[in-house]
């Protein structure tokens, strides 16, 4: 069988594990998470960053720093990960989800003005595929109306928007080193803050609610409660493992590149003959090779093509199922049709794609899926 995803390692995953064991602290915060926060900070100019055991933990962060409170509401793409939306419902918001383009499952920066009213406290999107959304119409629009930002930038990691690092334009920005990711710890996230009246607290935040981190800086003589907060900091066992995969970025992702590039190529044909549509690079966007997915014509078409890479041996899945469709949230959507987002919900197929994925495969899933089409 083709997995879908196979996580790479680079070989010194449990060398550094080892040394964050030897170094006699393991908790977090120690030299391997200096190492990771020092990494992002210089290579993309993070303000700062603060390594998070999931995005999902890093995007409950940013809803405690933005004080979200019961009444408050975000706008919010129904076509991602419940964690987005999740975050935020936890303290007390209502979701007011925005439909896709029709481009790339990103949400419609051109419509989010219609859904903002007095009661609209920040937007959220999110970069899917690491794909980037239109930010400076979010910005223009965050700016006019006195909204923050919240970049869910969980599959965006080295991708960027008009040169600028995906997770460096909003006021907050959140990343996952996930095992479905490019670069991964298992499980892990990152809150990156770039806006500086939350720095202080953000550290708060992520140690329970108290000012430990001030403490061991020496900048407090003790440290105590002062904020409501979490455990929301990684182990330097998760930490280690990060930080070897940090090394071999650059190498990562052109390797991804090249079996996204190699896929394109094949399947241009059918979008060219109007039988699927591939992914749509705005020219704003870079492309991180995250995900390489293909739009279907119909739920039906999609199913039969699972089942016919099945056949061959190849695992290919869908994704997202519309928020606002959710068991959980429909009762409170506002009953708004997204018919974009369900189109993606439908028809998105993502095929297999990780670092050891060799052309010969790559050839071989596009030629099945080839070999699909002429027979349909």
């Amino acid at each position: 069988m083709v997995p879908f995803n196979l996580p790479f390692l680079t070989g010194k995953e449990l060398t550094y594990i080892r040394e964050a064991v030897e170094s006699g602290k393991i908790s977090g915060d120690g030299i391997f998470t200096k190492k990771c926060h020092e990494y992002f900070e210089k290579r993309y100019g993070f303000k700062k960053c603060l390594l998070t055991t999931s995005c999902t933990d890093a995007l409950e962060m940013a809803a405690i720093l933005l004080n979200i409170q019961p009444g408050d509401e975000v706008i919010v793409p129904s076509f991602t990960f419940v964690s987005t939306a999740n975050a935020f419902v936890l303290r007390g918001a209502k979701i007011v989800f925005a439909d896709s383009n029709d481009r790339n499952p990103n949400l419609d920066a051109g419509k989010i003005c219609d859904l903002v009213t007095d009661r609209t406290k920040a937007i959220v999107p999110v970069h899917y595929a690491g794909i980037a959304c239109d930010m400076d119409a979010i910005m223009q629009l965050a700016e006019k109306y006195n909204l923050f930002v919240v970049e869910d930038a969980a599959q965006a990691i080295d991708s960027y928007h008009k040169g600028r690092p995906l997770g460096s334009i909003g006021h907050l920005g959140a990343f996952s080193f996930h095992e479905t990711k490019n670069i991964i710890s298992g499980e892990g996230g990152m809150l990156v803050i770039n806006d500086e009246r939350f720095m202080k607290r953000a550290e708060i935040i992520r140690e329970k609610g108290t000012n430990r981190s001030s403490f061991f800086r020496g900048e407090v003589d003790k440290y105590g409660w002062v904020d409501v907060g979490s455990s929301f900091l990684p182990s330097e066992v998760i930490s280690a493992f990060l930080y070897a995969q940090l090394e071999k970025l650059e190498d990562i992702q052109a390797k991804r590149k090249e079996v996204w590039n190699v896929y394109y190529q094949r399947l241009l044909p059918l979008e060219q003959s109007g039988k699927i549509t591939l992914p749509y690079l705005p020219e704003y966007a870079t492309n991180n090779a995250h995900m390489f997915y293909i739009v279907c014509k119909s739920l039906e078409e999609r199913t039969a093509l699972i089942d016919f890479l099945k056949q061959h041996e190849i695992q290919a899945v869908f994704h997202y199922l519309s928020l606002h469709k959710s068991p959980f949230y429909l009762p409170k959507h506002d009953g708004r049709e997204l018919p974009l987002a369900d189109h993606y919900s439908d028809c998105l197929l993502r095929l297999p794609m990780f670092y050891n994925l060799t052309t010969e495969t790559t050839n071989y899933v596009s030629d099945i899926i080839l070999k699909f089409y002429k027979d349909n």
